[in-house]
């Protein structure tokens, strides 16, 4: 298999995982389910990215479908990317530990996990300066990357949050535990990593480097 396809199947995992277990609107109410009615529950909020992300991936594709043949654009959009997962790397190590909500809610949860992410600012920022721009990168590698690539971030994405879920409903101690916070410090330091390749990507499209 090729090296390359490898790395970017990697880097998707390691931007699944931190996405999936990085406090937001989605955990919060993967939560708040698992506690209301079970682990069942939470897990239909973790697969709703499946269908929330991918139309937002094909309009993000489209439109760097464009941009890449203008070089000095797509290294503007690999920095802001470079930014971007910085960011979620520094979310990372600035986590505490999860409060587990006792909220009362009724079921939906599919329908619930649909609109929090279509209403999370943060899934377009995403898919606008990291997830489309790699998958395009990646493909420059051959056809296996891309999907390597997207494969691995929506495996572990959706298995992360699912997790969670059984955590939380069978132990709900470990989620406020210094196990979780080992894992964000360690999910931190590999989306730093991934933020570097990208801002070398940038400069290389501005020409700033070899």
């Amino acid at each position: 298999m090729n090296p390359d396809a490898i790395g970017y199947m990697v880097a998707g995992a390691a931007l699944g995982l931190g996405a999936g277990l990085t406090p937001g609107p989605l955990l919060t109410l993967v939560l708040t389910q698992t506690f209301s009615h079970g682990p069942k529950e939470g897990a239909k909020v973790a697969f709703t990215p499946l269908l929330t992300d991918g139309p937002i991936l094909c309009m993000s594709l489209l439109a760097m479908s464009w941009i890449k043949t203008h070089p000095s654009v797509m290294g503007i959009i690999s920095i802001a990317g470079a930014i971007v997962v910085a960011l979620f790397g520094y979310d990372c190590f600035k986590t505490r530990a999860i409060i587990l909500p006792e909220m009362n809610i009724k079921p939906g949860s599919f329908k619930k996990g649909l609109l929090t992410n279509y209403m999370n600012p943060h899934v377009y920022i995403f898919w606008a300066t990291v997830g489309a721009p790699s998958t395009l990168l990646a493909s420059d590698s051959g056809m296996l990357a891309p999907v390597l690539f997207l494969s691995g971030f929506f495996v572990c994405l959706i298995g992360a949050k699912i997790t969670v879920a059984y955590l939380a409903g069978r132990f709900r101690e470990l989620l406020s535990s210094r196990t979780y916070l080992i894992i964000m410090r360690v999910l931190g330091l590999a989306l730093f990593a991934f933020a570097l390749f990208l801002l070398r990507d940038g400069l290389r499209f501005l020409n700033l480097i070899n």
